[in-house]
């Protein structure tokens, strides 16, 4: 019991203190930051060295990447068996030519095959961290479920390893795992936050199951891993529809809104093309006013970030129940600007969001009505993605919503 009321009371002191945050973050001078919270290394199930992946998202213009190994942090000691795959051995030979023999530790066994031990992210991070120019947040994928339906969530900035919890229902799990981030948070005093990852990843989360969580301000409106379905299909709606539904359920709970995230969940590196989970389809922009993980938090947390798989904006603001947005243009590509909002006819009976207004160019406004509870705008562009989640797809990018 004393345990619940601790979680409440982090739960309490972060969402009323976010009006405070808000002003803070609008009124500091800020920059756009870039970064992916969601990506693996063979400290788990990704085919690369950490060290490869932290140079390709630097070399890339990333200004921060946390990399999210499945239920494991880059400590101690842990050895990676190169499997036999030729590019799986060309990669070593290539991380081993790049960082030399004083670096890479390995071993060949008898029957030639090689193990490597890898570096820890104490030992890596000064390779390529440098003042606010490039940051490696430590994160984890809490990789949990329930009557085998993967409930995945990512605990960016995570100090100590989190187990998943399991629970009695998916719902359980979710709110267990939530749980134990923000008991972490609370009782460590270092910011972190979670955010639910691929809810269509085998098909395992419904709206229904999200709808009464507490403690929950962010989940993945975008993931570029080919089997999330973030369209949906004939029976499961997509995660931009859920985002609608959630919202609008939230609001009328009276609970924080529901923020969206866009990430690559990247797997594979050495071979890159259409179902393939690669680096570079998807990331976040976040308005801070420092490369810091307090100052990213803290912006993310007032909303002051938006997603994108392509699309740049040069600014997006709210003032006086206006969002506005501007778009970063590139030479020969046109863009439509698109504010969704809820769906008047009412939760149940059809679509939960729908466009409020549209406009094609780089520049849009729109003002908050008194029936809006809430509105975001989807910048879509006409130029297709390179190597993206699902062919056909064009680049877009997604604001927070904004609520009167």
């Amino acid at each position: 019991m004393q345990k619940q009321k601790q979680i409440l009371a982090c739960w309490l002191l972060i969402f009323f203190c976010l009006p405070v945050t808000q002003t803070l973050a609008q009124s500091a001078k800020a920059k756009w930051y870039k970064g992916n919270t969601h990506s693996h290394s063979y400290w788990s199930d990704g085919d690369d060295f950490p060290e490869m992946i932290m140079d390709w998202y630097k070399t890339n213009g990333y200004d921060f990447i946390a990399l999210s190994d499945h239920n494991i942090l880059a400590q101690g000691e842990f050895w990676k068996q190169i499997p036999a795959h030729p590019f799986r051995q060309k990669r070593f030979q290539e991380y081993l030519a790049k960082y030399g023999e004083k670096w890479v530790t390995y071993k060949t066994d008898s029957a030639g095959k090689i193990s490597v031990k890898l570096k820890t992210l104490d030992e890596y991070r000064p390779l390529f961290e440098e003042k606010n120019k490039f940051l490696i947040i430590q994160a984890e994928e809490i990789t949990d479920g329930y009557k085998g339906k993967p409930i995945h969530i990512n605990a960016i900035n995570v100090k100590e390893l989190i187990k998943g919890q399991g629970g009695n229902s998916v719902a359980e799990v979710m709110q267990n795992n939530l749980n134990q981030v923000y008991e972490q948070r609370q009782r460590t005093g270092q910011p972190m936050f979670p955010h639910i990852n691929h809810p269509n990843f085998g098909w395992a989360i419904k709206a229904e199951d999200m709808l009464e969580l507490k403690g929950e301000r962010f989940f993945e409106v975008y993931n570029g891993h080919p089997h999330v379905h973030n369209y949906g299909d004939s029976v499961t709606i997509g995660m931009e529809e859920l985002w609608d539904r959630l919202l609008t359920h939230y609001i009328k709970q009276g609970k924080p809104l529901l923020y969206g995230l866009a990430t690559d969940d990247s797997h594979n590196y050495l071979e890159h093309k259409v179902g393939l989970s690669n680096t570079g389809r998807g990331w976040i922009m976040v308005k801070a006013k420092e490369l810091t993980p307090a100052a990213l938090i803290a912006a993310m947390e007032a909303g002051d970030f938006y997603a994108s798989t392509g699309v740049e904006l040069k600014d997006v603001t709210y003032k006086k129940g206006k969002l506005e947005v501007q778009v970063k243009p590139k030479a020969g590509v046109d863009y439509t600007i698109q504010f969704w909002g809820p769906n008047e006819a009412g939760e149940g009976t059809g679509k939960a969001g729908r466009i409020l207004k549209e406009v094609k160019g780089t520049k849009a406004s729109y003002q908050l009505q008194t029936k809006d509870l809430y509105v975001r705008a989807k910048i879509i562009s006409s130029q297709l993605q390179r190597n993206p989640f699902q062919d056909g797809d064009l680049e877009t990018a997604w604001t927070q919503p904004v609520t009167k």
